[in-house]
């Protein structure tokens, strides 16, 4: 079988065997969901080391096109990104429509979605979020952490920090289903009108943690957003930090040019 990986292209062998297979996955060779070829296959198929294979698979992890399973192998994913844009996602309308942000994007996308409740309680305020909340650190807030899924698979985990004197007067802030539209129609439903966000967009690799909470590849990249939410009168009164699974988002962001 000829392949892409036999033609001396300079490369480590173990990079053109990651290529190739890339490359058969971008062109539907393998097909979403299907298993990609183990160690053993790939020495036959290629003519190399079990180290050479192991490297190669190692290689495709980070791009996210595959996802590994432990004891099972790894599989072409078979989710195409969200496209998440800034300029829609926190429309008013969608939240008088009932719709939080996640919920209307996600069916935007055709994806089902799904959202499981890790907390809600007190917590201390510390680092970035305490200087967006304009907060001393160590300040006691309202924390709502949440993990999502899209078709059934966890794709990000977002914590939002809420000032307590503004949280303990909203009962549904304590709530596991704040209501129609989430926590900013709440927010604004008790007089805290929403004026403008401010996203903070890092990437970097994942931490064993999140690599467990996200159902990731070893070595798999995360965006890592920091969000704050401002009220008319200028004050920060949520602040969400989230991971992103990289693989399963394409942010779009509208920037106006004038002066």
């Amino acid at each position: 079988m000829g392949t892409a990986a036999s033609r001396d292209t300079g490369q480590p062998r173990y990079l053109q065997i990651a290529n190739d297979l890339a490359q058969q996955i971008r062109e539907g060779v393998l097909k979403p969901g299907e298993k990609v070829p183990s160690e053993s296959e790939l020495m036959t198929r290629y003519s190399v080391s079990q180290g050479t294979a192991r490297k190669a698979v190692a290689e495709l992890r980070p791009t996210g096109l595959i996802d590994t399973l432990h004891g099972k192998g790894s599989f072409v994913k078979s989710q195409p990104p969200v496209r998440r844009k800034s300029s829609d996602r926190f429309r008013r309308s969608h939240r008088r429509a009932g719709k939080a942000a996640y919920l209307a994007e996600s069916e935007q996308a055709g994806k089902t979605p799904g959202v499981t409740v890790l907390y809600i309680g007190p917590t201390e305020a510390s680092g970035e979020v305490a200087e967006r909340l304009g907060v001393p650190d160590g300040t006691k807030v309202l924390a709502r952490r949440r993990l999502y899924f899209s078709d059934g698979t966890p794709t990000e985990e977002a914590t939002s920090y809420l000032p307590w004197d503004i949280a303990k007067d909203i009962p549904e802030l304590f709530e596991e289903n704040p209501g129609g539209g989430g926590i900013y129609a709440r927010l604004e439903d008790n007089g805290h009108t929403l004026s403008q966000f401010v996203e903070t967009v890092r990437a970097r690799l994942a931490t064993k943690a999140e690599t467990g909470a996200l159902t990731l590849s070893p070595g798999s990249p995360v965006i890592h957003l920091t969000r704050s939410a401002e009220s008319e009168d200028g004050r920060v009164v949520e602040v969400c930090d989230t991971i992103m699974a990289a693989d399963q988002f394409v942010l779009d962001y509208r920037i106006p040019a004038g002066d």
